[in-house]
Order: structure tokens, then C-alpha cells, then sequence
């Protein structure tokens, strides 16, 4: 346990989506984000609103290569809707449940990417 003094502890939360399953997710910084460190994973862009309760701006999955993502802009465009943080769901076991648990934390399709 020596080696994790100093070390900050990763902010971690969840999501529940449609079908009432949860999901944890590491809360980062959007601003420096590369996604290019990312890997295969589910992402969410969240905004806070004035009460500090997030809000989902748009929501992803990125296969193994993350870069077809920053390709096309999506940092750009939901820095530009506002969100300040990118949560990251790592636990997904391949492409096809990354897009079910995308399909299950989308309340409407304009929100996806």
C-alpha cells in the first residue's frame, strides 16, 4: 500500500440506463482529454447544471481506435454544448455491448454521437 501514497483517488460514479442497470464510470476532466488514451469504452459528456447535478450531453463508444472519434469532432462538439467532464464506462466486453449500453443510457437519439 506504500506505492498508492500521493496518488489521487480516481473519481468514479454511475449511470443508470433505461433497463435499470447501473453503470460505473471514471469521471474526468474534458478539458486536455485525448481520447486517444482512451481504448475501447463507453463515454458520456456531462455539463452541471447550477445546482452541480450532471447532465448528459451526448453518448459513445469508441472501439480500439479511438482517433475515428476526435476524426469527427465529437470533443468540438460537446464542448460546445457545454459539457466539463467525460465519464468513462471501461467494463464493456466488446463492440456489440458497448452499443447496448449506449442504446441504454440514451434517453433520445439526438443525444448520441
Amino acid at each position: 500500500m506504500a506505492g498508492l501514497r500521493g496518488s489521487p483517488a480516481l473519481a468514479l460514479s454511475a449511470w443508470r440506463g433505461r433497463s435499470g442497470r447501473r453503470y460505473v464510470v471514471g469521471v474526468h476532466e474534458i478539458a486536455g482529454s485525448d481520447l486517444a488514451e482512451v481504448g475501447p469504452a463507453v463515454l458520456i459528456a456531462v455539463r452541471r447544471d447550477g445546482a452541480g447535478i450532471a447532465q448528459p450531453v451526448s453518448v459513445t463508444a469508441t472501439g480500439e481506435s479511438p482517433r475515428e472519434r476526435l476524426t469527427r469532432g465529437w470533443l468540438a462538439r460537446v464542448r460546445q454544448k457545454g459539457a466539463t467532464e467525460m465519464h468513462v464506462h471501461r467494463l464493456a466486453e466488446g463492440e456489440d455491448e458497448r452499443r447496448a449500453i449506449v442504446a441504454d443510457l440514451v434517453l433520445d437519439e439526438a443525444a448520441s454521437a
